[in-house]
């Protein structure tokens, strides 16, 4: 049997502080450091993904490019590297651009509290997401995606809507 995901629990400051199973940490709400990744292509298309839909939260939502959580002991940039390639099949550079805390109740009695590093990245190749954590993939031109989240807001995650009200256009400094 598989050993259930750990996620790193941190302070407001982003500090360390321990790590508890994924599932308990969802269920109290605990601040856990994760990250989200927005890959655009040369058209300025954002690549967005419906989530899987046996997710345990979130299933069958739209959300930003690719988004988890590093494991204990792992660099939070290399953990998105390696979850771009796992999710979406490729790899591209990924600049760190911010990070905020959000908190979001996702369903079911589960929360989301994260300290959620944002990565921006270009990619114009192709790729094969992996159908175990993607249903769908689009590029979406950040107008429309702004006008699709306010005309039908539950059909995207929390935390995209999130990133989504802090930076509307999207206008990541790299």
């Amino acid at each position: 049997m598989m050993k259930e995901e750990q996620l790193i629990l941190v302070n407001e400051q982003d500090i360390e502080i321990g790590t508890m199973p994924k599932l308990l940490a969802h269920q109290e709400g605990r601040l856990h450091r994760a990250f989200s990744i927005f890959i655009f292509n040369n058209k300025n298309e954002l690549l967005i993904q419906q989530r899987a839909f046996h997710k345990y939260h979130s299933a069958g939502q739209w959300a930003n490019s690719c988004c988890s959580h590093p494991r204990p002991q792992e660099n939070t940039l290399d953990a998105a590297i390696r979850r771009l390639y796992e999710e979406l099949g490729f790899k591209t550079e990924l600049k760190h651009v911010d990070a905020f805390i959000y908190y979001a109740d996702v369903n079911g009695g589960l929360i989301e509290h994260e300290y959620d590093h944002i990565f921006v990245g270009y990619y114009n190749g192709d790729f094969k997401p992996n159908s175990n954590e993607v249903n769908a993939v689009r590029w979406v031109g950040i107008e429309l995606l702004n006008q699709e989240v306010h005309e039908e807001p539950t059909k995207f995650t929390p935390w995209f809507k999130a990133i989504l009200a802090k930076y509307p256009l999207l206008n990541f400094t790299i």
